[in-house]
């Protein structure tokens, strides 16, 4: 029997080293910050540039196993070997001496980057206990963005029963935007998913 002319059509290549989500913002995010902040020139388009997941374990100064815990748990949901974080100073009221471990962090860029927001968006924050949308008023005023998790548990990397502690992370959105207006619209385009905007 002949085969039709769409069982003899084969789909598009995939690149293995770009993300679907990269792929998602020049295809469609791009031409709709163009139409919708007039831009010029497609250099001035926003774009994300990194992701930082920060991880502070002041308790490690006591209990140095929670910073390691902590070190796994960052790789296990980033796919990438963290790196600990130190202190600057000793301060006496905390038993902190200076140059000891207090916790960890990691920075993703390129597929990684576009790889962890995909799932971030879509598997994690959903997983949020009475969830509501994200607020929309922390950024910084220079087109960053950053949000507190208060329970790495919301990872489908991490297993609930191994876990000793629930801890939270910062993960900081840092964006080429100019204003936070641009960041925003960057960020719900890619599909953050903020507080719906009383009008």
């Amino acid at each position: 029997m002949a085969k039709s002319k769409d069982q003899n059509t084969e789909a598009a290549p995939v690149n293995p080293s770009v993300a679907r989500l990269q792929t998602f913002y020049k295809e469609k995010v791009t031409p709709s910050l163009v139409e919708r902040f007039q831009y010029k020139n497609i250099m001035k388009v926003p774009k994300l540039q990194k992701i930082s997941i920060n991880i502070g374990v002041g308790a490690a100064a006591a209990e140095p196993k929670l910073l390691e815990i902590a070190l796994q748990e960052l790789a296990q949901i980033t796919g990438q070997k963290p790196q600990v974080r130190k202190s600057k100073k000793a301060i006496s009221n905390f038993k902190l001496r200076e140059g000891q471990a207090i916790g960890c962090r990691v920075t993703l860029r390129r597929k990684a980057m576009y790889e962890f927001f995909d799932r971030f968006v879509s598997l994690a924050v959903p997983r949020i206990r009475d969830f509501r949308g994200l607020n929309d008023t922390s950024f910084d005023g220079r087109g960053n963005y950053t949000v507190g998790v208060k329970e790495q548990i919301i990872f489908p990397e991490i297993d609930i029963d191994k876990v000793p502690r629930i801890s939270g992370m910062d993960i900081s959105f840092v964006t080429s935007a100019s204003t936070d207006e641009e960041a925003y619209a960057l960020l719900s385009e890619l599909g953050m998913p903020f507080k719906k905007k009383n009008n």
